[in-house]
């Protein structure tokens, strides 16, 4: 896709320093991983790539956003923001670092589900008060979540309870990944269908609205910015994913080495700090929308990247395994990591039950995700 280089003056002089510093960043990064030892400082000038790439990418969705409405954005957001991790997992399983890449997938469905939520609530109920939203998508998200840590569960019992099932891990895994994706495959049209609302029509009459119209914002709202052409903001959606894409290719790589000199265990590597780092798109985006008072697409914006790693990553990562390599990828996982699992599940349906969230239930998530991240610092 041609990106025209003067459909940038529709941009503000914020977000130009924002494109500006997403590209010298990861011109840095290149350069850096290309004549650099792989060092703690390429390690962090990888990572510093990657928050202002996903800044980008935060910003564009948020353009996009505003013409598709909450579900089409959510969908495309986790799409994108989830196609490093994609690539990240089939090179380590090319390397058979199959407890790495069952670490990390892991890790980014907690790291959302519990983390990133968490800090959005936080900040979106601290700025704006209590937040309203509709509550059937949430709903929906939380009932396929279920669907897909029992589907981890059922291979890991069979597995320890020593079934007849459990010497053929590696078929019942393939068998449950192709249900899982067709799952996923027929769930695309209830999220197209969260299209935007139709906006209510305003009741005030002529005069009335126009001396409004003048008038400072309400408190929680905020002053309609200039939308960006359309083009420019799907063009720049495009190169910050895939400069995304690079960024965390670099940032993995320089992660073994700069863990090593930090003392850190590949378990809590997996599953923290490249869990995190790869999903630093969706927390960019989610906590963007929290703070800007539009919980609907906070939440779709979040929810569904952990969803669609649950229902389409993992099982394609499980089938693409067995042309990678002869170490294979099932869905048995370690019992701590599908319990952790399960909690955070639970625990994320029962705060967005009711429709609403305030910033003390944010804290609550952070608080329960700081416990998992604690219990896996060993290794």
């Amino acid at each position: 896709m041609r990106l025209d280089l003067r459909a940038l003056r529709a941009l503000s002089r914020t977000e130009r320093i924002t494109v500006a510093a997403a590209v010298a960043f990861t011109v840095i990064a290149g350069i850096s991983k290309v004549i650099g030892p792989r060092t703690v400082a390429t390690f962090l000038i990888a990572a510093v790539a990657l928050a202002a790439l996903a800044a980008l990418v935060g910003q564009s969705i948020e353009q996009v956003g505003e013409r598709l409405g909450p579900g089409p954005t959510g969908l495309l957001q986790s799409a994108l923001g989830n196609l490093p991790e994609l690539l990240v997992g089939i090179f380590a399983l090319r390397a058979g670092l199959v407890e790495v890449v069952r670490a990390a997938l892991v890790g980014s469905i907690l790291a959302n589900t519990l983390l990133v939520l968490g800090v959005a609530i936080l900040a979106g109920g601290l700025k704006n008060g209590t937040q309203r939203f509709p509550s059937d998508q949430p709903r929906m998200i939380g009932t396929l979540l279920l669907l897909a840590v029992a589907a981890l569960l059922v291979p890991t019992l069979a597995q320890l309870l020593h079934t007849p099932a459990a010497p053929h891990a590696a078929g019942l895994s393939s068998a449950v990944a192709v249900i899982l994706i067709a799952v996923y495959a027929l769930s695309i049209p209830f999220w197209l269908r969260q299209a935007k609302p139709e906006p209510e029509p305003d009741p005030k009459p002529e005069p009335e609205r126009a001396a409004s119209e003048g008038s400072a914002t309400k408190p929680g709202t905020h002053p309609p910015r200039p939308a960006w052409p359309l083009g420019l903001a799907v063009a720049l959606l495009v190169v910050g994913s895939l400069g995304a894409a690079l960024a965390s290719d670099w940032f993995v790589g320089a992660l073994e080495p700069a863990t090593k000199s930090l003392g850190l265990s590949q378990t809590f590597t997996g599953l923290v700090i490249v869990a995190i780092a790869s999903n630093a798109v969706e927390n960019v985006v989610g906590i963007r929308f929290a703070l800007a008072a539009r919980p609907d697409y906070a939440l779709s914006t979040i929810l569904n990247s952990p969803l669609q790693i649950a229902l389409l990553l993992t099982p394609l990562l499980v089938l693409v395994s067995h042309l990678t390599g002869p170490t294979h990828l099932t869905l048995v996982f370690p019992a701590l990591e599908v319990c952790a699992l399960a909690l955070a599940t639970v625990v994320v349906i029962v705060v967005l039950a009711d429709g609403e969230y305030v910033w003390l239930e944010g804290v609550a998530l952070i608080g329960l995700y700081c416990i998992v991240a604690a219990s896996f610092w060993w290794g």
